[in-house]
């Protein structure tokens, strides 16, 4: 059997078309979506340093239990993690990126971590982590604790 080439050129762009977009692929939206649904589904678990399970947690926990939901394997600590990724302005946050904090005395010491969940301008950008006076919660990072102790943002995904 004789196939031309137009036939030929059609049936490669098919198959790259439908390869590309096979079930086992998802879309960088659609991993943050996931990342983020599993973070908010430990949302009242208490806080526990060093803990990653849903009787305890600590915030960089949370964000490692998170990203396994994806298969993305993350650094263990909030200092760690600050290394990773790609740095992003504070004008820039998208939801799926981590925001760091200082909340120890040493005022450039990465100390806590969040995951954005929803942007809605610049004052009011919502992460979730793992708080140590009422487990995991969601906050806004204009309130005034978290405005002063910001350090960074990072994209990972």
């Amino acid at each position: 059997m004789r196939i031309n080439k137009p036939s030929l050129i059609f049936f490669l762009l098919i198959s790259v078309l439908f390869f590309n977009s096979c079930a086992g692929h998802k879309s960088k939206r659609s991993r943050t979506e996931t990342v983020i649904k599993k973070a908010r589904s430990y949302t009242g678990t208490p806080y526990k340093w060093g803990g990653t399970t849903r009787s305890g947690m600590d915030c960089s926990g949370l964000l490692l239990n998170s990203f396994n939901a994806i298969n993305y394997k993350i650094p263990r600590t909030s200092a760690e993690q600050s290394k990773i990724g790609k740095k992003v302005a504070k004008s820039d946050i998208k939801p799926g990126d981590l925001v760091f904090f200082a909340t120890g005395k040493k005022k450039r010491k990465i100390t806590h971590v969040g995951l954005v969940t929803e942007v809605r301008g610049k004052d009011n950008i919502k992460f979730i982590h793992a708080s140590s006076s009422v487990g995991v919660t969601e906050s806004n990072l204009a309130s005034n604790y978290y405005k002063k102790r910001f350090r960074m943002a990072r994209r990972v995904l």
